[in-house]
């Protein structure tokens, strides 16, 4: 299918790819501070958020913020959701994914509980993977405290937060961690290899760029790349007994194929798992919602299968 109108128009207006080619990482992170929440629309109402503080195993402390959906009411538990931000491991943070864990929240009626994990290239892999998996096992320990179910704790993330959400399903499995009874990957990042025809059709131009993936992929995992499935999930052997999974690619993203290759192999593995492309959509959709309306089909198609399995 052909981009949404809206989005082609918002492609065509981006800045030169040399722009994005000749910027440091850092520099583009500070960038998405402003623009990502620029493109996003106006800020939804949930019931309540809450920052707190939950310890890393070193001792560091990770924001999290807990967002519970409107109409929540209090001592009514909920499916908890442990989202991890997209950003190419890089760049995102709590007042970015702001608006878009508001919009999760209200359409999945979940619980979701978003965390600052630390950052490449300063924190490359392990340390913003187990940030996540801390923050996992603490939302399981206090689920009471939260209105979750522990019973309906998933995992979840975009692009980047994908990938983390990948791993710590693998991590909790291997480790006899919390319990996760589903996984949400949006878009997600899953393969250090960018040579699948959707790298090919879509890795210029199309908001995500194979070169600029690249550049995250070295920042995350360097050497660790061909040693760990927890950094690059594609490359796990074993994949039984993980949870359910819902996987929502994009049509025009060339990260398209791997997240359609990793759910053929949870299938393969006697995994639940239902995969769906979302048409005339580009990487990091999440974004776009008051730029592109239509983009709401991420949400709405998050809901509809969330609810098939809580």
């Amino acid at each position: 299918m052909s981009l949404d109108p809206d989005i082609a128009r918002f492609l065509a207006a981006l800045p030169p790819p040399s722009t994005v080619a000749e910027a440091s990482l850092l520099d583009l992170r500070a960038a998405s501070e402003t623009a990502l929440p620029a493109l996003q629309g106006p800020l939804e109402d949930v019931a309540a958020v809450r920052d707190v503080l939950v310890a890393a195993t070193d001792g560091h402390a990770i924001g999290v913020r807990v967002y519970w959906p409107a109409g929540h009411r209090p001592g009514h538990a909920r499916p908890g959701l442990v989202f991890a931000h997209g950003g190419g491991w890089f760049q995102g943070s709590l007042a970015v994914y702001d608006n878009p864990c508001r919009a999760l929240a209200n359409a999945s009626g979940c619980v979701v509980i978003a965390m600052a994990y630390r950052l490449a290239p300063e924190h490359p892999f392990p340390v913003p993977l187990e940030d996540v998996y801390a923050v996992l096992d603490w939302s399981h320990r206090t689920a009471a405290a939260l209105d979750v179910d522990p019973s309906r704790l998933l995992v979840g993330g975009d692009s980047a937060g994908g990938n983390l959400a990948a791993g710590v399903a693998l991590l909790a499995r291997d480790r006899g961690g919390p319990p996760i009874h589903h996984q949400l990957l949006l878009y997600p990042a899953l393969d250090t290899a960018v040579d699948t025809d959707s790298h090919r059709r879509y890795g210029e131009g199309h908001f995500l760029t194979t070169a600029l993936m690249q550049r995250c992929w070295e920042a995350y995992v360097g050497a660790h790349s061909l040693a760990s499935p927890y950094a690059v999930p594609a490359r796990a052997q074993d994949l039984t007994g993980l949870p359910a999974a819902s996987i929502l690619v994009c049509d025009h993203d060339p990260l398209r194929d791997e997240g359609e290759h990793y759910a053929r192999r949870l299938q393969l593995a006697g995994v639940p798992v239902r995969c769906e492309r979302l048409p005339g959509m580009v990487h990091a959709c999440l974004h776009l919602l008051g730029t592109a309306p239509a983009s709401r089909i991420l949400l709405d198609r998050s809901a509809a299968l969330l609810a098939e399995v809580m």
